[in-house]
């Protein structure tokens, strides 16, 4: 997606769907094909605009449904923040040259080119990382493009092959066309292909990590403009090591030795206490050697003091550059240091002048103080007393002044003597690490004089010493060119993989761009086929509209009639491969079976076979003409990506998305999670592997309901594919899930009616699944004694509908009330099996979407909405034998289920459950009595047939069926 636009992305996302409660998806989209991990983790993604301009961490998930790399703000955040359409795009990355592979700028990014020209640069952590990404996103745009479906490419609402239901109906999906693979193009694949691991941030296990920290553009500007500023005062300040650096003229070249880190560190320490040092001697200043050897780092000494000893025959001309470049910064510094010295000792005589002048102040105001204090006490006590005490007096009080300032004397002496004492113990110090300093320089000094000393001696003995300069030099160039040749074999190394993925990536373009070619070649052809048989179909009823039109006599209507029956031939005849010029291209407008395996035209009846092709033509054409379903697709795929990072729970949003009917590739997924949800208090109560343990009971132990669910088998849906013969799939998961629930059940045992409710449920659910959604049906939704023998819940569900259709539908319930018409008699069954084969198969699971979600209750919406989309038709008809043999069919010729389910929810309401419950336990009382009734009356009938010998031959219908 273009750059910047993550809070548009953001907002599209929210208003297609996106918003709280309507989002998106990782929980949702659970684990990929075959229980593969999920494609996760962190990447940085570059967004933004201007000076914010930069990469900013994001959690990436990839959905296969959709072939979309959705992105979150982290990886417990629901909505997304946008997504890349993998399906559509290319990958390419580019190879760092050596600089920023070593500083590991852009050396993990790579580019997603969409359609429309956006691109959306990501960056790994790692390289490792980023070529896991970039083969993972390969390979899983390679599958989805390849199973896409080619009728539903441009919908992108079409799902993988993997993520088809569980049931029945995914073991045969025609839709579904795969197109053959290259094997030469394969092959390719697998040679080009670059296989890596991923590290600690891709994968699900990333979740519970931190996120990458990644500064943007504008931290990293600010904090390299810091830096520069830093430097640049630091190389003002006096003694700082961090950016002075030792320069040496050798014969070679110009060199600049650098501390390493550890000894950088080692000198900041020293610097540090050094200015201690200096603070506490007040002026004393630290050591005026011009060149401060002591704080070049030990191991950059060495270094030196070699390359000192390689320029051997060099003249005193030779190191005047070093002598002058060195006296000029010396003398610079020294003036500087006496300058800041000068200052120093000015700024310690002002202190010792002020504090003299608080001294004096300070013996003043004592001297006044003791006057005043003389002054009174003489003035009292004088009086009285001799002369010569008063004199003894003065003079003991003069000596106490006298004794009071030589110990005031005495104490500033001693203070003065400590503050000097601790100055030369910090000049001693000093002075012992200069003196240890030039030590180490005059040992240094000595080794270089000693080695120039022994390589002057030897070029005197052997000339040939001057070859020894050449080869130090020609051993450098040799390093050189050998750290070189590596960073260029890195770099080849690099441009190799990036080649391959490269080529792998043209590969994969080339054969997707030939596929579309393919796709495009087959829809013209089809395109001319079908125009060619439209404008012959229509030829032939323009000739029909002519020969009805033009009056003709009795004895030519032969023609028309032989027209019309062509007409009624070609729309009933079996699809043959009688027209070759058509074997390319089929159009299978209308299938034998639909997608849920109910056959669409029946095969005996030719009548009812033009009716339900008919039929089925509406229901195609319906769907055909409605693009409205593309868009509750994207609503539930939206809704199911906001899943992805939490659990699905009740709320509003899903459902009315329920409401509106589950997508049939998310069908399986939404009922499984649709009962669970109610019988998650059954299933925690019970052992593991309860399912398989009550079948292996019921199929080793005496069951008296297996011979009743052994006939009823292939009674079920003779018309759906999966039932219709003995050796059907559908038939053994049948029988066990029946026979497993009669053991759980054996109150119940079997009713006739629990085999269609599993059958529909088979055909999106596995085994064990069907039989909780069973247990839901009977033991949660329905009440009690709804499927024993006596059908107590359901005869009081009927007397509920019929209040109900008396308070909603109060027209037709008076007319069938004036004709006495017992309309229960059909929608008893209605009831007893939730619809099935009472309506066509897309409003039947569209109710049973609702059913499983809500309850009970949306039986009785389904209901009255039914009799509400025909109540015109009904009302005109006036007499009880035509209602009732239209009630009888009425229910197939419903097909619109999007305007019979804006009935049930809307037109209906208000709807509450506790009216039902009310009104369900008021009539249960009632037929409680007339049932204890009839017992009654059943009980006298049984005696007095045993007393009476000329009703003893009578048998009721129970008795003749036992």
């Amino acid at each position: 997606m273009p750059e910047g636009e993550e809070g548009a992305a953001g907002g599209g996302a929210e208003g297609a769907g996106l918003g709280p409660g309507a989002g998106a998806g990782p929980g949702a989209v659970g684990e990929q094909a075959g229980g593969a991990p999920k494609l996760c983790g962190y990447l940085q993604k570059l967004s933004g605009k201007g000076p914010l301009r930069g990469f900013r961490s994001r959690w990436f998930v990839f959905d296969p449904r959709r072939c979309y790399l959705y992105y979150f703000k982290g990886p417990q955040e629901a909505l997304p923040l946008g997504h890349l359409d993998i399906a559509a795009a290319c990958f390419s990355y580019h190879q760092p040259d050596a600089a920023a592979a070593a500083a590991g700028d852009e050396a993990a990014a790579f580019e997603v080119h969409s359609p429309g020209g956006a691109v959306a640069v990501l960056k790994a952590a790692t390289r490792q990382d980023m070529t896991y990404w970039l083969q993972e996103l390969q390979q899983k745009r390679w599958e989805y493009c390849n199973n896409l479906d080619a009728a539903k490419r441009d919908s992108r609402t079409s799902p993988t092959p993997s993520d088809f239901s569980k049931g029945l109906v995914a073991k045969d999906n025609p839709e579904l066309s795969v197109l053959s693979q290259n094997a030469s193009a394969e092959r390719a694949r697998n040679i080009l292909a670059v296989e890596t691991s991923p590290t600690d941030l891709v994968g699900e296990q990333a979740a519970s990590q931190p996120a990458p920290v990644q500064p943007s553009a504008i931290n990293f500007s600010l904090k390299q403009w810091s830096t520069e500023i830093k430097n640049s005062m630091s190389s003002l300040r006096k003694g700082n090591n961090e950016n002075r650096k030792s320069i040496f003229y050798t014969s070679e070249e110009w060199e600049l030795l650098d501390p390493t880190p550890k000894d950088l560190e080692d000198s900041m320490v020293l610097e540090e206490k050094r200015k201690h040092l200096a603070e506490g001697s007040k002026g004393l200043t630290s050591s005026a050697f011009p060149f401060d050897f002591g704080r070049i780092p030990h191991k950059a000494r060495r270094p030196l003091k070699d390359m000192i000893g390689s320029s051997k025959n060099r003249n005193s001309s030779d190191s005047s550059p070093t002598e002058w470049c060195s006296g000029n910064g010396n003398k610079l510094f020294s003036e500087l240091q006496l300058k800041y010295q000068s200052q120093q000792e000015e700024l310690e005589k002002l202190k010792k002048d002020l504090s003299s002048q608080k001294e004096l102040v300070r013996l003043l105001q004592q001297t006044v103080r003791s006057s005043q204090y003389d002054k009174y006490f003489a003035s009292r006590l004088c009086e009285g007393v001799p002369k010569d005490k008063l004199e003894l007096l003065h003079q003991k009080d003069d000596q106490i002044l006298g004794l009071n300032n030589q110990l005031e004397k005495l104490n500033l002496e001693k203070d003065s003597l400590q503050q000097e004492v601790k100055n030369l113990k910090c000049k001693v110090g000093e002075l012992n690490e200069q003196l240890g300093m030039l030590m180490e320089t005059i040992q240094a000094k000595d080794e270089v004089i000693m080695k120039l000393s022994r390589q002057l001696s030897e070029c005197e003995d052997n000339a040939s010493s001057q070859s020894g300069a050449v080869n130090s030099s020609m051993a450098t160039c040799i390093n050189k060119e050998l750290q070189e040749l590596d960073r260029l074999k890195d770099n080849l190394q690099g441009y190799k993989t990036q080649n391959k993925f490269l080529n792998k990536e043209i590969l994969e373009l080339s054969a997707l761009r030939r596929n579309a070619e393919a796709r495009e070649r087959e829809w013209q052809a089809k395109y001319t086929s079908l125009e060619a048989k439209l404008c012959q179909i229509e030829s032939k009823y323009l000739i029909l509209l002519q020969e009805m039109k033009t009056p003709v006599c009795s004895e030519e209507q032969s023609s028309t009639r032989e027209v019309i029956a062509q007409l009624l031939e070609d729309a009933l005849k079996a699809e043959t491969s009688e027209q070759p010029e058509q074997a390319f291209f089929k159009p299978h407008l209308v299938s034998e079976y639909d997608i849920y395996g109910f056959q669409t035209v029946p095969e005996d009846d030719d009548e009812e076979k033009l009716v339900a092709k008919s039929r089925a033509l509406d229901l195609r054409s319906l769907s055909l003409s409605e693009n409205r379903e593309i868009s509750t697709g994207v609503k539930w795929e939206n809704y199911l990506a906001s899943m992805m990072n939490r659990e699905m729970i009740r709320c509003l949003e899903l459902k009315n998305l329920i409401r509106s009917g589950i997508p049939h590739e998310h069908r399986s997924k939404m009922w499984k999670w649709c009962v669970n949800l109610h019988v998650k208090k059954f299933k925690d109560s019970t052992v593991p592997g309860y399912f398989q343990t009550l079948l292996r009971n019921a199929l080793e132990k005496q069951n008296p309901a297996s011979k009743q669910i052994e006939l009823d088998l292939l009674r079920t849906l003779p018309n759906n594919k999966h039932y219709s013969s003995p050796t059907s799939e559908g038939i053994q998961k049948l029988r066990n899930v029946l026979l497993a629930f009669s053991w759980r059940n054996p109150d119940i045992g079997y009713c006739q009616g629990l085999n269609r409710l599993v059958a529909i449920a088979l055909l999106y659910l596995e085994q064990e699944d069907a039989f909780w959604c069973l247990v839901t049906i009977v033991e949660v939704f329905m009440p009690r004694d709804y499927y024993t023998k006596t059908l107590l819940g359901s005869q009081v569900d009927q007397r509920v509908f019929k209040d109900l259709m008396s308070e909603k539908l109060p027209r037709l319930h008076a007319h069938f009330e004036q004709y006495k018409v017992d309309y229960t008699l059909i929608t008893f069954n209605w009831f007893l099996v939730v619809f099935v084969d009472s309506v066509v198969s897309d409003i039947l699971f569209k109710i049973w979407d609702s059913f499983l979600y809500e309850g009970p209750k949306v039986i009785f919406r389904f209901a009255l909405a039914l009799f509400k989309c025909k109540e015109e038709e009904i009302l005109k008809l006036q007499d009880s034998m035509s209602i009732f043999k239209y009630l009888r069919y009425f229910t197939r010729t419903i097909l619109d289920a999007r305007k019979l389910t804006a009935i049930a929810f809307g037109d209906l309401n208000p709807f509450p459950l506790r009216q039902i419950r009310n009104r369900r336990t008021y009539h249960l009382e009632k037929v409680r009595l007339e049932l204890t009734e009839l017992e009654a009356i059943r009980e006298d009938f049984l005696r007095e047939r045993e007393t009476c010998i000329e009703k003893r031959d009578l048998i009721s219908d129970d008795e003749e069926d036992s």
